[in-house]
């Protein structure tokens, strides 16, 4: 059993600032690649940024605003949001690939956070 748990989301004005976190536990071998994901009302799920041993990748829309790092000792994924836009505002997921012990691969996805950006 391995899991993704959020935190760090919330209300912010325009041109704040705002960090994800994204906890992997369980009976975890190895990540693999980790990304961010964002969903607005009406609108499809899309990639805002993700991370593996080779590098990152960000969506255009993000690309100088958001920072994406991890911290593979603790299993553990961020994403810095600043200069926040309301057209940020969505629920965001991350997802991960993770290896376990009993060699088993799982495409895993967190619960959400909603980030808000309004005046």
């Amino acid at each position: 059993q391995v899991q993704l748990v959020e935190s760090g989301g919330g209300l912010v004005q325009p041109g704040g600032s705002l960090r994800l976190s994204c906890a992997a536990s369980g009976n975890i071998l190895r990540i693999n690649i980790m990304g961010w994901y964002r969903q607005a009302p009406g609108k499809e799920r899309e990639l805002v940024a993700s991370t593996n041993r080779g590098g990152t990748n960000y969506a255009d829309s993000v690309k100088g605003r958001f920072t994406i790092s991890r911290d593979n000792a603790k299993n553990t994924m961020y994403l810095q949001m600043n200069s926040l836009k309301p057209e940020d505002t969505a629920v965001y997921y991350c997802n991960a690939e993770i290896r376990t012990w009993s060699s088993n691969v799982y495409d895993v996805w967190g619960q959400g956070t909603q980030v808000t950006v309004s005046s």
